[in-house]
């Protein structure tokens, strides 16, 4: 049974999607990923998008730290009901809408994001079935809503490739715990050319 870790809603038990199509990312493996975040200092204040949500236990833990806004997109219908009572626990806690629910497929609710969206912190914890050229192109159009200074954080089963990073987005770190691994990546930042000195200089 999975609860929310810290921050305003800590200690509280969030609802399980049933049956054994979803798999959530256990209490040991977020309790580190959001250790790491903290230090990172990218949670606060932060516009957030979880993506193949589950039962959304990533994003509202993200509002119950102190997120701005929360996005969770989930396809499956009894996911996304269970998505939905998470998300209204927490959105209870704070006294308004923080987290907002989304049954969409992952690729259409990018095509539709408005290009003026950034999001600061993403992420990405798809079916182990998803292929890596379907996570790739997911990738992909996630990259245009990235703010800068975005973290984008994929979970995959330690036996999977590195995800195919698309151009404009690089890995700054992973870490494995047991069966998961956790990649951690981010906006390449363009380097701005170096001028010559003038003659005479």
């Amino acid at each position: 049974m999975s609860r929310i870790i810290a921050g305003a809603a800590g200690g509280t038990t969030l609802a399980s999607v049933p049956g054994s199509l979803t798999r959530p990312t256990t209490d040991r493996v977020k309790e580190a990923l959001f250790s790491r975040l903290d230090a990172f200092e990218v949670i606060a204040d932060a516009r957030v998008l979880d993506l193949y949500a589950g039962s959304g236990s990533l994003g509202v833990e993200s509002a119950s730290r102190g997120a701005q806004a929360v996005d969770l997109v989930e396809s499956d219908g009894k996911a996304s009901e269970v998505c939905q009572r998470n998300a209204d626990l927490v959105n209870t806690v704070a006294r308004r809408k923080v987290v907002s629910v989304h049954r969409s497929k992952v690729e259409s609710f990018l095509d539709r994001a408005q290009g003026a969206v950034r999001w600061d912190l993403v992420f990405i914890d798809p079916p182990y079935p998803l292929d890596e050229p379907a996570l790739a192109a997911v990738l992909a159009k996630l990259l245009p809503h990235l703010a800068e200074g975005a973290v984008v954080v994929v979970e995959r089963s330690s036996r999977s490739a590195e995800p195919s990073w698309p151009d404009g987005m690089e890995r700054f770190a992973e870490r494995k715990y047991g069966e998961t691994k956790l990649w951690f990546a981010e906006p390449a930042v363009d380097e701005a050319p170096v001028d010559a000195p003038e003659d005479g200089a």
